[in-house]
C-alpha cells in the first residue's frame, strides 16, 4: 500500500510537470489510442501509445533524476551609487556523479533593477560548473535582495519541467550620490575639535586629572572613581583621550518641505548632499553623528548616532548604509530636541534644510549653544521653488523662502549657502567654508568636470 502512494506520489509529480508540448503529445496519444479501440485500428493503436509514453518517459527521466547542484553569487561592488553599475556573477557547481540535463536558471531580481536575467546551460559533467553573469543598475536608492536562484530541469525533448529553488540570497545596496567636495581647510571652530585636544595628568596628583561624564563605548579602566563619588555620575579621564573631530549632520527630510518627484526631487538632492558632506568629513576623521526625522512620528527628531571609534571609510559606509534606506518623513514640523544632548555642543554642526518657518529658524539658531560654549553651524538652504516643474527662478532669489531661512540663521551665528536644483554642490560647499574666493574656484573645476560628463549637479 505505501508503494503504491509513492507511484502515485511520483506519478503526480511528473504529469505536474510537462510542459504544453508534453501535454499535447499525452492528450493526442490518448485520444488515438481510444479512436484505435472503437475502429479496432492496431496500427493507429501503436501511434497513440508511441505519443503517450514519450512524455511519460521524459517526466520520469527529469524526476527520478539524482544530480545535485551548489549555487555561490558574488555581487561586485556590494554598494554602489544610484545610477550607476554592479555585476552579479553566478556560479553553478554540479556535485554529483552524473551529467545533467538542459538547464534553465532565473535569478529573481526586484523590479527596479531591471528584468529577470535567465540562462539556458546544457550538459553540466560530474564535478564540473558553469558560471554566468548580469549587470544591474538603479535609478533610486535603496536595499535589494538578489535570488533566490531557480534552475528549471527539462529533459532532452522538452516534454516535462520541473522548478527547483535554492535559499540563498545577497544583498545589493544602492546608495546616495556621493559628489565629491573640495579640500578646504577647517581651521579654528570649524574643526569640531570640542574635547580634541590632548591632555595629560597634572603634575600635581591624580585629583587635578581633567575629567569628563562617561559616553557609551569608553573604556571602563578610564573611569576616575573620585570625580565619579564627587559628582555622582560615571567620570573618565581625558588625558588618554586622542585628537578627535566630531560632527553632526542634520538631515530636513519631511516630505511636505520638497518638491519635485523621483531621483531629480528636491529630497533626494538633499539627501545626496548629507551623504557627500558626510563621506567628505569621515575621510578626514571626523566621527559623525546622524540626526534624522523620526519616521513614526513618535519623536520628531532623534539620532541615529556613528558608532563609537568608527572612523575614516568604515564611518562612510555605515553612514551611507543609513541613508540608502531613508524615507521621507510624514511630520510637518521640524524640532530640535535631539541636538540638546550633552557632549554635542563642542561638535562642527552641519545642517541640510528646506525653508523654515520663521518660530523653526527661530529653534534651530538655539543649536548654535551658548555664548560660553558655542558651536559652529554650517548650513546649507534649499530653494525648492527650483524643483517645481517649469521654474525659472534664481537660486536664493530676494523674497524667496530660501533666502529668509538663510538670513534667519546667518543672523543667528549660521555660516549658510543656498543650494538650488542647478548648483553644483562642490560650490556651496567652498563658498559655505572658504568664502567667495574658494567658491568661485570651486564653481570652476565643478563646471568643468560636469562640461566633460555632460551631465548637471
Amino acid at each position: 500500500m505505501g508503494s503504491l502512494r509513492r507511484l502515485l506520489r511520483i506519478v503526480r509529480g511528473s504529469l505536474s510537470g510537462l510542459t504544453t508540448r508534453g501535454r499535447s503529445f499525452l492528450a493526442a496519444g490518448v485520444a488515438a489510442a481510444l479512436t484505435a479501440v472503437v475502429l479496432g485500428q492496431s496500427s493507429i493503436l501503436r501511434v497513440g501509445v508511441l505519443l503517450a509514453v514519450v512524455p511519460l518517459l521524459g517526466a520520469s527521466a527529469v524526476t527520478r533524476s539524482q544530480y545535485r547542484l551548489a549555487c555561490t553569487r558574488r555581487v561586485e561592488p556590494a554598494r554602489v551609487p544610484a545610477g550607476e553599475t554592479a555585476v552579479v556573477t553566478l556560479r553553478l557547481d554540479n556535485v554529483s556523479r552524473i551529467h545533467t540535463g538542459v538547464l534553465l536558471a532565473e535569478d529573481r531580481v526586484p523590479y527596479v533593477l531591471g528584468s529577470r536575467p535567465r540562462f539556458v546551460l546544457d550538459r553540466v559533467e560530474p564535478q564540473g560548473q558553469r558560471a554566468v553573469g548580469y549587470q544591474v543598475r538603479s535609478e533610486v536608492r535603496g536595499r535589494f535582495v538578489l535570488g533566490p536562484l531557480g534552475v528549471r530541469l527539462s529533459d532532452p525533448f522538452g516534454m516535462c519541467e520541473l522548478h527547483r529553488s535554492f535559499a540563498a540570497t545577497d544583498t545589493l545596496v544602492v546608495t546616495p550620490v556621493v559628489v565629491p567636495l573640495p579640500v578646504l581647510p577647517l581651521e579654528g571652530s570649524l574643526s569640531g575639535s570640542g574635547t580634541s585636544s590632548a591632555r595629560s595628568v597634572a603634575a600635581a596628583g591624580e585629583d587635578d586629572v581633567s575629567t569628563r561624564e562617561y559616553r557609551h563605548g569608553d573604556a571602563l579602566h578610564r573611569v576616575h572613581w573620585r570625580s565619579t563619588a564627587r559628582r555622582g555620575e560615571l567620570m573618565v579621564r581625558r588625558e588618554e583621550q586622542p585628537w578627535q573631530s566630531r560632527a553632526t549632520l542634520l538631515l530636513d527630510g519631511r516630505a511636505a518641505c520638497h518638491a519635485g518627484e523621483g531621483p531629480s526631487s528636491s529630497y533626494e538632492r538633499a539627501v545626496s548632499a548629507i551623504a557627500s558632506v558626510g563621506v567628505h568629513l569621515a575621510t578626514r576623521g571626523y566621527a559623525l553623528t546622524l540626526v534624522l526625522p523620526d519616521l513614526d512620528g513618535a519623536a520628531a527628531v532623534s539620532p541615529v548616532a556613528a558608532h563609537a571609534g568608527v572612523r575614516g571609510e568604515e564611518a562612510a559606509a555605515a553612514l551611507l548604509d543609513r541613508l540608502a534606506v531613508l524615507d521621507p518623513a510624514p511630520q510637518p514640523e521640524l524640532r530640535l530636541s535631539a541636538l540638546d544632548g550633552r557632549g554635542a555642543a563642542d561638535a562642527l554642526l552641519v545642517a541640510v534644510v528646506a525653508d523654515l518657518t520663521s518660530a523653526e529658524a527661530a529653534e534651530l539658531s538655539r543649536a548654535t549653544g551658548t555664548s560660553g560654549r558655542r558651536r559652529s553651524c554650517l548650513a546649507l538652504v534649499l530653494d525648492t521653488a527650483t524643483w517645481r516643474p517649469g521654474a525659472t527662478v534664481q537660486p536664493g532669489a530676494p523674497g524667496s523662502g530660501a533666502a529668509a531661512t538663510a538670513a534667519l540663521l546667518r543672523a543667528a551665528g549660521w555660516r549658510t549657502a543656498v543650494l538650488g536644483a542647478t548648483t553644483p554642490l562642490p560650490e556651496a560647499w567652498a563658498l559655505l567654508v572658504g568664502g567667495v574666493g574658494s567658491a568661485a574656484a570651486a564653481g570652476a573645476a565643478a563646471a568643468g568636470t560636469y562640461a566633460r560628463e555632460g551631465g548637471a549637479a
